[in-house]
C-alpha cells in the first residue's frame, strides 16, 4: 500500500481544486499535483463531509469513535480480570475439605 500523502498537502490540493478557474478540470489539478484524479475526488468528498456540507462521519468523529472503541476494549479486559480475581478469591475463602483448623 502506498504511503499516505501528508495532511497539509491534501488540504492544499483540495483548496486549489475548490478555487480552480472555470474550465480547469479536477483531472488537470490532480495531474498538476501528481495525484490520481480519483484520489482527489475522494479528498474533495472527505473535505465536504468534514466541513459539514455533506452528511457523514468527519475525521474528528472517526478518531473519537476509534478512541472510544479502544477504551471499551480496555475496560472489558479489565472487567474480565476483576471478574476472574473475584471468582478466585471467593474460592480461596471457602473452608477446605478435611481441614483440621476451626
Amino acid at each position: 500500500m502506498p504511503k499516505p500523502y501528508p495532511r497539509e498537502f491534501r488540504d492544499d490540493v483540495v483548496r486549489v481544486a475548490r478555487g480552480r478557474e472555470p474550465g480547469v478540470t479536477i483531472k488537470q489539478v490532480a495531474k498538476d499535483f501528481g495525484v490520481h484524479a480519483v484520489t482527489l475526488h475522494k479528498w474533495l468528498q472527505r473535505a465536504a463531509v468534514d466541513d459539514g456540507v455533506k452528511p457523514g462521519e468527519s475525521r474528528g468523529e472517526a478518531a473519537e469513535l476509534r478512541e472510544a472503541r479502544q477504551r471499551i476494549r480496555l475496560l472489558e479486559q479489565e472487567n474480565e480480570v476483576l471478574r476472574r480475581a473475584a471468582a478466585y478469591l471467593s474460592q480461596a475463602n471457602l473452608p477446605g475439605k478435611g481441614s483440621t483448623r476451626s
